[in-house]
């Protein structure tokens, strides 16, 4: 093995391993015991099991790669025990990074978020935005800020880390699905019956994984490289998944307010059930700005691709549909939504 991606059974981690591999790479993926391997379906690589928390099984995974993408994280913006987001993400980077430098590899690709950015008034945010702690919303955004701060501090100290931070890819291969490819489902089921007056920037997977080793081999060591496409505010987001599926959009736009109180009300109810709410309350808040970056650094110093986003946006559709996610659009009428 010559490649050792951690979080290779997620949606970003599973598309880079298909990128390493058409490359030429032979890839080693790092994976819990209990990890669901759907998304690596038909890929010829080496599985290791173990844990980023587990050092034993992290220096184990290490033995013969150079190149390591550390993708694996915690992604939920709600969890019953917000000390197990830390854990997985500020704890789970220190112990990647250090068993990479004992490894002695040749550089590593931290995948962090464009959430631990900053957003200014009335422009898109980039890599020198100012931002503090103070701005982060929510336990996952704050447990990606201080990792990230954890990446910079081993890259200070000679490791050969560089850090990427995707906004939204959109695809195949979302099994779980992520928030944004809950989303699309959601529209397919008609489940979307507003809007909100927010907004997101959307890249195709397939050019985040593309960024990934463009980072890996011309990245300078211990910058961030936004890996983003396209700004959309959420209106517009569900009139392309309109014109892709012939189903309609949503027209109304729903006060932020009442969607506030409806979270605040369903995250009650998950302290009780312990089950994750459907639209959580940090999520909410989170759309309180629009979420716009700029991707003029990556494409500039690393050749990004921009793939056309309405691409990536139907192939997501397809795959969906394809897994059983949400039953073929009828153009013109809306799917019943399951209970």
């Amino acid at each position: 093995m010559d490649v050792l991606v951690t979080g290779g059974s997620g949606f970003v981690g599973a598309n880079l391993v298909r990128a390493l591999l058409a490359d030429g790479h032979r890839v080693r993926v790092l994976v819990r015991e209990t990890s669901s391997l759907g998304a690596l379906a038909g890929c010829p690589v080496e599985i290791a099991v173990g844990d980023i928390l587990d050092r034993d099984s992290l220096r184990r995974a290490l033995i013969g790669c150079r190149l390591v993408f550390h993708a694996a994280a915690d992604y939920r913006l709600w969890v019953p025990d917000p000390a197990a987001l830390y854990r997985a993400n500020i704890d789970g980077t220190r112990h990647v990074l250090e068993a990479c430098a004992e490894a002695g590899v040749d550089r590593v690709v931290y995948t962090s978020t464009v959430g631990t950015l900053g957003i200014p008034e009335g422009a898109p945010g980039s890599e020198t935005t100012p931002v503090s702690l103070r701005d982060m919303v929510g336990h996952y955004k704050r447990s990606k800020f201080l990792a990230e701060r954890v990446a910079q501090d081993y890259a200070a100290r000679g490791l050969p880390v560089v850090i990427v931070n995707p906004s939204n890819p959109i695809g195949p291969w979302d099994v779980k699905p992520t928030p944004t490819g809950q989303m699309i489902v959601d529209f397919l089921l008609g489940r979307m019956v507003g809007t909100l007056d927010t907004g997101l920037n959307l890249i195709d997977v397939a050019d985040v994984a593309r960024g990934h080793i463009l980072a890996a081999q011309k990245g300078l060591v211990g910058e961030r490289y936004v890996l983003g496409c396209q700004n959309y505010s959420l209106a517009e987001i569900f009139e392309m998944l309109a014109r892709i599926t012939g189903l309609p959009a949503p027209r109304h736009r729903v006060p932020y307010r009442l969607v506030w109180l409806v979270a605040l009300g369903m995250e009650g109810l998950a302290r009780v059930t312990r089950r994750p709410p459907r639209v959580p309350l940090t999520g909410v808040r989170m759309a309180r700005k629009r979420m716009y970056f700029t991707a003029e650094k990556a494409v500039r110093e690393l050749g990004l691709p921009q793939s056309p986003v309405e691409r990536a946006a139907r192939e997501a559709v397809e795959w969906f549909v394809t897994h059983g996610y949400a039953p073929a659009p009828s153009p013109g009428k809306r799917s019943n939504p399951r209970p």
